[in-house]
């Protein structure tokens, strides 16, 4: 093949049109005119001919270009004839090797056939768009409120969370709020002003928290969803977000709905209003770092990984706080709050009466059981039996331990005052238990290794958990969902994958692959199997999400519908049914992300060397997805570190008797509390272990 004619003069801008060009691409050689490669203005070809861009040529004088050829060829294909082939090149390669040759007409083109199968308004399940609202201008005055409850110091330095942040751009909230500064971080980093950081619903109520206030919506059966609530303008974080707005105890006035939020050891709760507005109840100091914050029923309580909890209840407005062993893993059933503890104990709290009984202490915070290995209890789950005999009902009580195994304790109604009885231990997983639920049919774990979910079929009698046959294998498999390395951004909190439902054949599984990602996948929490995925209507990446229940419409025939709520990093949020989603179950892929997903989504983000994160501290975020492929602590972490319970603790675990189980047989007759689901309590933050080995490069799940 000959060598290109060198240009007149040896200018490479001065060759005449139909000069043979030969090219390189990749090792693959091309042959061209200058007229076909340049009739686009302004191209890489352009610069490159004309001596703007300098040029390598190899040893028989071809003009070197290092891209994809088998890609090149379909491009060079349209210069000549202006029509598009793509010769079973991915749309998307093409995409990125016509803006890097800056081929405008081609981009242009192919942009229009990619969004054939998109829309502004989203597929079937998009349900609605709640635009940024307005930045509020009024600060809160800190120094607003006066009396006890406000005693205390500064609140803890506030922790970066483990989301990358998209860029902002000019759109969302008002073109003041981006010159506003937000308080910098301890890293030095700022923060994001406009981009959603948490999300909860509860009913027909949604609170959204940006970082530095907080707004509620409420949908209203013939307008739609309403904004009623933006708080003031706060001076830190928001880190934590809880929300309540029914009560099935009974009307509490205006503090049967509420909403609360936390950053440091400082807490925010506000009454909400229900045709539109709020007022603030009080601010409280737990003392430690808040590491989750929840209600249960109209009580607020906030935890520490330290070891410390504190109640608020509407009632009495009384405050309180106690000390109980390092937390590590919490649920709640009803009024009573169960907690799971470093040294292997499960401890319960009736929050009913908790701030009530102030002379004996040693009664509030009760033992229920001890792990025989004493590992520490990393996450729990209660489930209520319904009622089977007049003696009760059976308190099945499923957690997962620092060890990795995974245990069944159950109550007979028979036995009152013997404490629960150790029924069934799995041991399939050899990193920590991060997420654990257990309900009619169904035994599901996580553990800290990339998300490894086990789950298993659970038989019953009359109700009743049974041996014969048991509990029987069901399904194995990974909800990928990796963490930025620098943790710039977003908040943890808000990205949690679940389990989320309270039906068995509703539970999911919500995965977000990567942090800056505006894709995600709905699976079954059972067997992993894909229900959806969706991807932001506007493009801007998800920074949060949760999924809702709300109640059906007064009208006949109407039932309740459910919702994947999305925040996204522009402050809009929106709104996907996942009822008419499980309605279709089986027509989605099966299985989780094909290995073409995969790398699709894995495009977005830049992994981290694994070497470079192996001394990096483990988050304190209660969230079980990774650090860039690294697990947040090792097995052994917690089980080092078992105490036994102070003296009054042990008193009270002689004398628990049956006042739990007989609760929990009062509380379900009168019907409790729809559960949340059971997030595990934060890890503490000091004495973890090194990170667990990283993962083989060949995935053998059955999917991602």
């Amino acid at each position: 093949m000959a060598a290109a004619a060198p240009a007149a003069d040896g200018v490479p801008g001065r060759g005449p049109p139909g000069e043979v060009i030969h090219l390189n691409v990749g090792g693959k050689r091309f042959s061209t005119s200058r007229q076909t490669l340049t009739w686009i203005p302004d191209s890489f070809f352009s610069s490159l001919l004309s001596g703007r861009i300098s040029t390598l040529k190899d040893e028989t004088g071809a003009i070197f270009i290092d891209r994809d050829p088998t890609v090149f060829a379909p491009i060079l294909n349209f210069l000549r004839t202006k029509e598009l082939d793509p010769r079973g090149v991915h749309g998307s390669s093409l995409l990125h090797e016509a803006q890097f040759y800056g081929l405008t007409p081609l981009v242009r083109r192919l942009q229009l056939r990619e969004e054939l199968d998109r829309s502004s308004c989203g597929n079937v399940l998009f349900n609605g768009y709640l635009p940024p609202p307005v930045f509020p201008v009024k600060r809160r005055n800190r120094h607003s409120l006066v009396g006890p409850q406000q005693a205390g110091g500064r609140p803890a330095p506030v922790r970066r969370s483990n989301t990358m942040p998209p860029n902002l751009g000019n759109a969302g909230l008002l073109g003041r709020m981006l010159d506003e500064k937000a308080p910098p971080s301890p890293s030095g980093l700022p923060e994001e002003p406009g981009m959603v950081r948490l999300v909860c619903g509860h009913h027909n109520w949604i609170a959204v928290a940006y970082t530095q206030f907080l707004v509620c919506y409420r949908l209203k059966e013939a307008s739609g969803w309403q904004l009623v609530f933006s708080s003031p303008r706060l001076d830190w974080p928001i880190e934590r977000l809880a929300l309540t707005t029914r009560v099935l105890s009974g009307a509490l006035g205006e503090h049967d709905k509420m909403v609360a939020a936390a950053t440091g050891s400082e807490i925010l709760l506000w009454a909400l209003q229900a045709e539109g507005g709020g007022s603030e109840i009080g601010v409280f100091h737990l003392g430690v770092p808040v590491e989750a914050l929840f209600f249960v029923g109209n009580q607020l309580i906030a935890t520490s990984h330290t070891g410390r909890i504190g109640v608020w209840n509407a009632v009495t407005k009384h405050w309180q706080v106690q000390e109980v062993q390092p937390i590590t893993s919490y649920d709640a059933a009803g009024s009573f709050l169960l907690l799971g503890c470093d040294n292997g104990s499960i401890y319960y709290v009736d929050v009913q009466k908790f701030p009530l009984r102030m002379k004996d202490n040693d009664l509030l915070v009760s033992e229920l059981y001890r792990d025989p290995a004493e590992d520490g209890v990393t996450a729990l789950s209660v489930y209520l039996t319904p009622k089977t005999s007049d003696s009760g009902n059976w308190i099945e009580i499923a957690y997962g331990t620092s060890s990795g195994g995974v245990r069944v304790i159950v109550q007979h109604p028979e036995t009152v005052g013997s404490g629960p009885q150790l029924f069934q231990t799995f041991t399939v997983h050899r990193s920590p238990v991060t997420k654990i639920m257990l309900s009619e049919k169904h035994l599901i774990s996580v553990c800290a290794d990339n998300n490894h979910v086990r789950t298993w079929s659970v038989t019953r009698f009359r109700g009743m958990i049974s041996t014969q046959p048991g509990s029987t294998p069901l399904a194995s498999f990974k909800i990928l969902a990796l963490e930025s390395a620098d943790g710039h951004g977003g908040c943890s909190a808000g990205n949690d994958i679940g389990p989320y439902g309270e039906r068995d054949d509703q539970q999911v599984f919500i995965q977000k692959v990567v942090p800056n990602a505006s894709q995600l996948f709905v699976r079954l929490s059972s067997t992993g199997q894909r229900v959806c995925s969706v991807r932001s209507v506007d493009g801007s990446p998800t920074t949060a999400f949760t999924v809702l229940e709300c109640e059906g419409s007064r009208r006949l025939g109407s039932r309740p519908r459910r919702y994947l709520l999305t925040g996204q990093a522009n402050g809009s949020l929106a709104l996907w049914d996942l009822t008419t989603a499980m309605d279709g179950l089986g027509q989605a892929p099966a299985g989780g992300l094909t290995e073409e997903e995969l790398l699709e989504q894995l495009e977005q983000c830049e992994l981290a060397p694994l070497a470079s994160l192996r001394g990096a501290p483990p988050s304190p975020s209660p969230r079980t997805s990774l650090t860039s492929l690294h697990s947040a602590f090792s097995s052994a972490s917690l089980s080092s570190r078992r105490g036994s319970p102070s003296p009054p603790q042990a008193e009270a675990r002689r004398r628990w008797g049956g006042s739990f189980v007989e609760r929990c047989q009062e509380l379900v007759r009168s019907g409790p509390e729809p559960r949340r689901p059971p997030t595990p309590a934060p890890r503490p933050s000091a004495g973890l272990g090194a990170p667990l080995a990283p993962p083989k490069m060949k995935l053998t799940e059955t999917s991602f």
